[in-house]
């Protein structure tokens, strides 16, 4: 299952035209749309509006906090020179 979000505008016909591309072919699948009117005052201001999950934040913060975090040495780089994109 994959969760695609889009934003869209419905014209004077009152007709939502959706053009989704998929990496499948030949294949039946089944679509659920949930339609949420957006304003411009709440768009991309909630954590929603940003892609986030309704209350990803106040699920999630502080739920490490009996189980500190321990980062691996990545290693020394004395000559970064060498590590140039091209």
């Amino acid at each position: 299952m994959q969760t695609i979000t889009l934003n869209s505008h419905v014209g004077q016909d009152g007709i939502l035209h959706l053009d989704i591309p998929v990496d499948v072919t030949n294949t039946d699948l089944t679509i659920t749309v949930i339609l949420q009117p957006a304003t411009d005052s709440q768009q991309g201001k909630t954590s929603q509006g940003k892609g986030w999950p309704a209350n990803f934040f106040e699920e999630t913060s502080g739920c490490l906090k009996d189980t500190p975090l321990m980062i691996d040495s990545e290693g020394v780089f004395d000559d970064l020179e060498d590590f140039k994109l091209s």
